[in-house]
């Protein structure tokens, strides 16, 4: 009896510690050159992160999506302004180019087997860039203004290989494909 209670005492500790660490990974996540993000959701899958800064007069958000990644990867964050999943949407992708150098680009995402080559969106995106940073890729921009409210469906995806500065097709683990979900911009 004493070593089932044990058992769920411990099993409790380490939920709690894994729980306070999961949110420490968000909201106390310290980004470099002093830019900070008023709301952030720790993403169910593949170890990322999604930070941001709605402005409400603009209808334009400022974002951070931070995802653990090989230096040799991909990351992409996405939304998809007619339904959930990755047909359809509109990415933000970065990776490390030929020249070892952090870009980041906007692409469409049309089919299940993307050309991930440059294209314009159907919203705007300014100030995209990326950073690597302790084995994480982060992608900053700002997005909008929003046209159809501050609620989106979004998806997030990572690879693990660049070709020809083209990012190539990420794996197909249950993590991968349950990556996406809706999240709303307003939300504190």
């Amino acid at each position: 009896m004493a070593s089932s209670s044990t058992s769920k005492l411990l099993f409790c500790i380490l939920a709690s510690t894994f729980l306070v660490t999961s949110a420490q990974n968000c909201s106390n996540y310290t980004f470099p050159a002093n830019r900070t993000f008023t709301t952030c959701k720790v993403l169910p899958f593949l170890e990322a992160n999604l930070h941001w800064n709605y402005n409400s007069s603009s209808t334009k958000v400022s974002i951070a999506f931070r995802a653990k990644q090989d230096s040799k990867g991909w990351v992409a964050w996405a939304i998809n302004p007619t339904r959930q999943g990755m047909v359809g949407s509109q990415a933000l992708v970065a990776f490390h180019n030929s020249t070892d150098s952090m870009i980041a680009y906007t692409t469409q995402i049309t089919s299940y087997s993307p050309s991930m080559q440059r294209a314009n969106l159907s919203f705007q995106v300014s100030n995209i860039s990326a950073e690597y940073l302790n084995n994480e890729m982060i992608i900053f921009a700002t997005i909008g203004p929003l046209g159809s409210g501050t609620t989106v469906n979004h998806v997030w995806q990572g690879g693990l290989s660049v070709s020809n500065d083209i990012p190539q097709m990420h794996p197909f683990s249950s993590q991968h494909l349950q990556s996406f979900g809706q999240i709303d911009f307003q939300t504190v």
